[in-house]
């Protein structure tokens, strides 16, 4: 059963369309990527999912039913925005948070302590949060997020102002979120860590859904390419869309095989590298390198939504 699922979904402020028509599914154990730029209407779908805001038009369930602020025993939300109580210590915030979501004190507790364990934030868990280093701080609202052991988690760009050990960290959660059988929706605007994570992929521009697929599927969009050093006679054969020349040509070889040449080839629908390769064999093109390039998820997007909109 989807643990998550947008039928329709459309939600308007005034005259500004926030998000249009907008349907999907997540399934437990299943990491989805909901990507865009800022103003795609990422975090307003996500309000819309957690009840903090009531849709226009369109239907939104969780685990089969309309979303209602009372079921948040279910839910692990990290917002883009983050904030704890300065005076509280990390244990406390997080019990805090675990009884928020209707957990006892004993378990949020215990589990919490797992966490701050897990963490390397232990030895501070009686730290009050003023005291702690913003990186610090960010563990103990992902603790907040995990305490309740959520069957769908919620990460509003989570990356966001992470180091590379903290973004680390943060993707082994995810991937242990999901490895328990949680449903993992998270939000962001960064292609590198959806490359990584993600098994569904899904693109917001200006509210309305461009793509929604696998990675692979979405390197599928553009078409495949060879890195060559090739013979000039490369660029000739069937097969080959567009052939871009990286240098000038090299001298004639021993064999008297050149002028040669570092070549970017852009392939017709359809054709793959290994048709190419056939055709360089068959044709008595010679060849030094010969490596098919695949698309980066960057790439893909920017083709859909535009430079501006996707962090490199």
């Amino acid at each position: 059963m989807d643990i998550l699922k947008v039928t329709h979904l459309t939600k308007r402020f005034g005259d500004v369309r926030a998000v249009h028509d907008l349907s999907f599914a997540v399934q437990p154990g299943r990491i989805f990527g909901f990507l865009g730029g800022n103003g795609a209407g990422k975090t307003t779908t996500l309000r819309m999912v957690l009840d903090i805001i009531r849709p226009t038009e369109g239907q939104i369930e969780i685990a089969g039913c309309a979303p209602d602020k009372r079921d948040s025993a279910a839910i692990g939300f990290l917002p883009e925005e983050r904030g704890l109580y300065d005076n509280m210590s990390a244990i406390d915030a997080i019990v805090y948070f675990g009884r928020l979501k209707g957990m006892d004190r004993h378990d949020a507790r215990t589990h919490g302590m797992e966490l701050l364990d897990r963490f390397d934030l232990a030895d501070r868990a009686r730290t009050k949060l003023s005291a702690m280093s913003k990186g610090m701080a960010q563990k103990v609202q992902l603790a907040t997020a995990l305490v309740n052991r959520p069957r769908l988690l919620l990460l509003d760009e989570p990356f966001s102002g992470l180091d590379p050990v903290n973004q680390g960290l943060l993707e082994r959660e995810i991937l242990n979120a999901a490895a328990d059988g949680a449903a993992v929706l998270f939000s962001t605007h960064v292609m590198q860590h959806a490359e990584r994570l993600c098994d569904t992929l899904l693109l917001l521009k200006k509210g309305e859904k461009r793509f929604e697929g696998t990675l692979g599927e979405a390197r599928a969009m553009l078409p495949a390419r060879i890195e060559a050093i090739a013979h000039d006679r490369i660029a000739a054969l069937p097969g080959i869309r567009a052939a871009e020349a990286q240098d000038e040509r090299g001298e004639v070889g021993p064999g008297g095989d050149g002028p040669w040449r570092r070549y970017m080839l852009e392939l017709e629908p359809g054709v793959d590298a290994g048709d190419v390769l056939e055709a360089c064999t068959a044709q008595g093109v010679p060849l030094r390198r010969f490596q098919e390039r695949q698309a980066s998820l960057h790439e893909v997007f920017v083709q859909l939504v535009g430079d501006a909109e996707i962090e490199k």
